[in-house]
């Protein structure tokens, strides 16, 4: 298992952060957040795999790409990028060994603070 990160999916968080389509939660606030697998499938179905992958910052290129398994470090709710999301995430990141992840997700949360409500 090699997880990578998903530079479309980078772009994409920036593009919405940059919009204003932030959800600026608190940590905690991610587990009631973070989409159901229901919520996921359905998503799937509407949107296709590729926009799935877009709302996940780790990939894993041995895995099918057509299935959960595959994506990793979610940030958002397919609507909105989800502060909560991305700080479980960089933790996440962190305590795996997924620097590169880890790095942006935390450059993802300074670009959140930073940018005016």
């Amino acid at each position: 298992m090699a997880i990578e990160l998903n530079k479309p999916a980078l772009r994409h968080a920036r593009a919405l952060i940059r919009d204003g389509k932030v959800v600026r939660d608190e940590r905690d606030d991610w587990s009631e957040a973070a989409p159901t697998a229901d919520e996921e499938n359905s998503f799937i179905d509407r949107e296709g795999w590729t926009e799935y992958s877009h709302w996940h910052l780790g990939i894993d290129e041995s895995e099918d790409r057509e299935t959960k398994g595959a994506y990793s470090f979610p940030f958002g709710d397919f609507r909105k990028v989800h502060r909560s999301g991305v700080i479980s995430g960089e933790s996440r990141a962190g305590q795996y060994d997924h620097t590169e992840i880890r790095d942006e997700l935390k450059s993802l949360l300074e670009l959140i603070d930073d940018t005016p409500k």
